[in-house]
C-alpha cells in the first residue's frame, strides 16, 4: 500500500465532499441541533437555560444515534455510486484497488468528522464559558464513540455500493439498512427474547447487543456517562455478564473497531472481483 497515493486520493474526496451542498447542509443542521441541545437541555426534567457537558452529552444521544447513520449511508452510498465515467478513470490509474477503496473511506470520514466536529466544538465552547468544565471527559469519549458510530455505517455503505452496480438499488439497501439498526432491530430482539426465559433470554440480549452498532454506542454512552437508570436490557444483560463498566465499555469499542473493518475487507474483495 502507497501512503502518500492514499492521501492523495483521500485528499480529492474530501475537496470534493466539502464543496457538495449536502455536506454543508449536514454541518448547518447538525450543528445548530447540537447547539440548540447543549441551551435547551433536558427542560422535561426541570433544567433550563445552559447544560453542563454530562446532560448535553445525555440530551445529544438520541440525535446522534438517528442522524448520524443516516447521513453516513448517504454520504458513503452517494460517493461509491457517483458518476461511472469518473469512476473508471480513477480506477484506471496506476494504483491498487484497495488504495483506492481507503483513499475515499478516509476522505469521505474527513469530512463527516468536520461537519460534526464544528457543532461539537462550539456547544463545548459555549458549556465551558458558561458552567465550567464539569464533564469535559465524557463529553469527548461522547464525540469519539459518536464519530466512530459514523464511520462504522460509512464503511456499511461502501459495502452496499460495492457489491450493487445500479445506484436506485444501492440507495434502497442503504435504507433499509438505516431502518432496520436504528428502529426495527431492537423490537425484533424484544420479540425473539420473549420466547424465552431466564438466562437464555439473557443470553441472546446480550449476544444481540453485538449486533447493531447503533446499541453499541447507545450502551457505551451511557455508561460513560453514569445513566445506568436508563439502560436497556441488553445494556442490563451486558453489565451483569461482565461485572463492570470499565470492561464494557472496552469491548463495545472493539466490537466496532470489528465492525469497521469486516466491511473494508469483504468490499475490497468485491471491488477485486469487479470488471471496472
Amino acid at each position: 500500500m502507497n501512503h502518500l497515493l492514499i492521501t492523495r486520493i483521500a485528499r480529492q474526496e474530501l475537496l470534493v465532499n466539502i464543496r457538495n451542498k449536502w455536506t454543508i447542509i449536514f454541518a448547518v443542521v447538525f450543528g445548530v441541533l447540537v447547539i440548540g441541545i447543549s441551551y435547551i437541555g433536558i427542560m422535561a426534567e426541570g433544567y433550563s437555560g445552559m447544560q453542563n457537558f454530562t446532560r448535553t452529552s445525555a440530551s445529544m444521544l438520541n440525535l446522534v444515534l438517528y442522524i448520524v447513520p443516516l447521513v453516513s449511508l448517504i454520504m458513503g452510498t452517494l460517493s461509491f455510486t457517483s458518476d461511472r465515467g469518473t469512476t473508471e478513470l480513477l480506477f484506471s490509474q496506476p494504483v491498487f484497488r484497495g488504495e483506492v477503496l481507503l483513499g475515499k473511506i478516509l476522505g469521505l470520514f474527513l469530512s463527516l468528522l468536520l461537519s460534526m466536529i464544528v457543532g461539537f466544538i462550539v456547544a463545548g465552547g459555549i458549556i465551558v464559558t458558561v458552567t465550567g468544565s464539569e464533564g469535559l471527559l465524557q463529553y469527548l469519549l461522547f464525540v469519539l464513540l459518536s464519530l466512530l458510530l459514523a464511520l462504522v455505517f460509512l464503511v456499511v455503505a461502501v459495502m452496499i455500493a460495492t457489491s450493487n452496480k445500479r445506484k436506485s438499488r444501492s440507495f434502497g439497501i442503504a435504507l433499509f439498512a438505516w431502518f432496520f439498526f436504528v428502529l426495527f432491530y431492537d423490537l425484533i430482539i424484544l420479540g425473539v427474547s420473549l420466547l424465552f426465559k431466564g438466562q437464555t433470554a439473557n443470553t441472546i440480549l446480550f449476544l444481540s447487543l453485538f449486533g447493531n452498532p447503533v446499541d453499541m454506542v447507545r450502551i457505551a454512552a451511557l455508561i460513560i456517562l453514569d445513566n445506568v437508570s436508563i439502560f436497556g436490557a441488553a445494556g442490563a444483560a451486558l453489565l451483569r455478564f461482565l461485572g463492570g463498566s470499565g470492561t464494557s465499555v472496552a469491548l463495545l469499542i472493539g466490537s466496532l473497531l470489528v465492525w469497521i473493518g469486516i466491511p473494508i475487507v469483504v468490499s475490497h474483495r468485491l471491488l477485486n472481483k469487479q470488471d471496472i
